[in-house]
């Protein structure tokens, strides 16, 4: 009976021995192997943590396939949803873009329209042709025109006999210095002489220039304010200027 028990255990002890995984390996050691493969490890979708649990335990460690995102299917409300089988991110496409940028611009195919063809997967983005312009034909030579043939000579005519019209008196001239320093305009004169002359059928009057009031003749204001002009009473009336309420037109 006891050695029975005796051979119960050495089997016991045996097969926990053969159990005992044969590639158990510490976690530094399992850490330095999948640092050294970091970027297939990356690629293939292990993770570090993954790697060294995996690794511990004495299995090999497998890749963890991505998960594939379910295809959208295609319904003809929306076409636009669909994803062909090559898309890519826009990153991806602009990069594409900008790679070859000379080239796509002298071929007319803009970024936007790039990126968008790109991304739905389709063909790379063809260059939309130039609308042509109609050339214009160049003008025609201009022909020349045939000589004209010699008029004959028409016979001299004699000069329309010219009257002489009697010649319009001179305004008299201004003074050089007006009355005040006040800069006169046309029709404004510093002398009653020369407003005389200038309209001899009209009413001459004193201009005060500042008020844009006029004074008729042998009144207080007549000549006398500091800044004024003499003028006809037809263009003073036609300048705005309006007389003065307190006195009488002559």
């Amino acid at each position: 009976m006891k050695m029975h028990i005796d051979l119960l255990i050495a089997a016991a002890v045996a097969c926990s021995i053969s159990v005992a995984p044969a590639f158990a390996k510490t976690a530094k050691e399992c850490t330095v192997e999948w640092r050294a493969d970091k970027a297939g490890m990356q690629a293939r979708g292990t993770t570090e943590k993954a790697y060294v649990a995996q690794c511990k335990g004495g299995a090999e460690p497998t890749t963890a396939a991505p998960a594939s995102k379910p295809a959208e299917t295609t319904s003809p409300a929306a076409p636009r949803q669909t994803t062909a089988t090559g898309s890519k991110t826009a990153k991806d496409c602009t990069a594409e873009w900008r790679a070859d940028k000379a080239g796509m611009q002298a071929r007319g195919v803009t970024e936007k329209a790039y990126v968008e063809q790109c991304k739905a997967g389709g063909a790379a983005p063809t260059a939309t042709a130039p609308e042509s312009k109609p050339s214009v034909p160049p003008p025609a030579p201009k022909q020349a025109s045939p000589a004209k043939p010699p008029t004959p000579a028409q016979p001299a005519q004699k000069p329309a006999p010219t009257t002489t019209a009697a010649p319009v008196p001179a305004p008299a001239q201004q003074p050089s210095v007006p009355k005040g320093g006040a800069t006169l305009e046309a029709g404004q004169f510093a002398d009653e002489a020369s407003a005389k002359a200038r309209c001899p059928s009209d009413t001459v009057v004193w201009v005060n220039l500042p008020s844009k009031i006029y004074h008729f003749a042998e009144t207080k204001s007549y000549g006398t304010t500091k800044r004024g002009a003499y003028m006809c009473e037809k263009e003073a009336i036609a300048g705005e200027n309006r007389a003065s309420k307190t006195e009488k037109h002559p």
